[in-house]
């Protein structure tokens, strides 16, 4: 199979396109930069010059493709609400052009405002948060009315391994460092679900090959781990004392990331697995900090 993928250089990217490369396909990554370009090509796959902004370059992606993985995403907190909207346009646009071809086009999202506070499982479709205007499942359900067998990851808030700069367990490490203690918000009860890159790469693979419109499958390794666990762990590893913050300061501490430290995000990828057939096998997260490769 000919499979765009946008945000084919990214952290996740780079396993998904390895992983797809590795299982046989031909891989046509999005790259805005000659640095990107020259990581695609090193890898294996063609390039096409472009960004999720550049319709065009969206068009011509998904015209040349049997299927798309939709991979990218701006992260820029600062104007969130503006590259949500970035996203919607640029998932339209791919449905567009694959529109009544039965194609594959596979959109990410995320576990962790599907059921806060319960265990979320892939049945659940949440209500739209205007604190969160990320419109990519609704956008993918736009597409899949098109005739287009749109389905949609939905990644663990951590998505861990090597060479993860700027995910959550990264924030953690950089604020611990910055204010001389590990921490967590009140009793740190409060769950995270996470998954290793390298799996949530093989689910991203599985998923395009047996795509179900309309399906939300669950990038969820491991369905529960407090922040407390992941502050001690973080706390050994610098050698720094590991302290409850009280939900009152906890602005203060985390700043802007004092939402997602106090977010109790459960997750379940029972269906998942039993529907691709898909069994994570890499480390745990917890691991991956003990051994260090956050805090190198």
């Amino acid at each position: 199979m000919r499979v765009f993928v946008t945000g084919a250089t990214g952290f996740i990217g780079t396993a998904i396109v390895q992983e797809l490369i590795n299982a046989g396909h031909h891989v046509l990554g999005m790259a805005r930069s000659d640095a990107s370009a020259n990581k695609l090509i090193e890898a294996g796959a063609e390039v096409h010059r472009g960004n999720l902004e550049d319709l065009d370059s969206l068009r011509s992606g998904a015209g040349q493709s049997d299927g798309v993985i939709h991979a990218g995403f701006i992260h820029d907190f600062t104007r969130f609400k503006e590259v949500c909207e970035v996203d919607r346009i640029a998932i339209e646009t791919i449905g567009e052009v694959l529109a009544g071809s039965n194609r594959p086009l596979i959109v990410t999202s995320g576990t962790a405002l599907v059921a806060p506070g319960s265990l979320a499982t892939e049945d659940i479709i949440p209500p739209f948060n205007p604190a969160w205007p990320r419109a990519s499942e609704v956008a993918a359900d736009a597409v899949a009315a098109l005739s287009v067998r749109a389905a949609v990851v939905r990644l663990s808030p951590s998505v861990h391994g090597d060479d993860d700069k700027h995910g959550f367990i990264p924030i953690l490490v950089n604020i611990a460092r910055e204010k001389g203690i590990s921490a967590y918000i009140g009793e740190g009860l409060n769950r995270w679900n996470a998954v290793h890159r390298l799996d949530a790469a093989h689910l991203y693979r599985l998923a395009l090959e047996n795509a179900v419109s309309g399906a939300r499958f669950h990038g969820s390794a491991e369905e529960a781990i407090t922040v407390k666990v992941i502050a001690e762990a973080i706390g050994k590893q610098l050698d720094l004392p590991v302290v409850s913050v009280p939900p009152e300061a906890a602005a203060e501490h985390f700043g802007w990331f004092a939402h997602m430290a106090a977010i109790d995000c459960p997750a379940s990828s029972k269906w998942t697995q039993e529907r691709l057939n898909w069994h994570p096998m890499h480390s745990t997260l917890l691991a991956d900090i003990e051994n260090g490769i956050y805090t190198k």
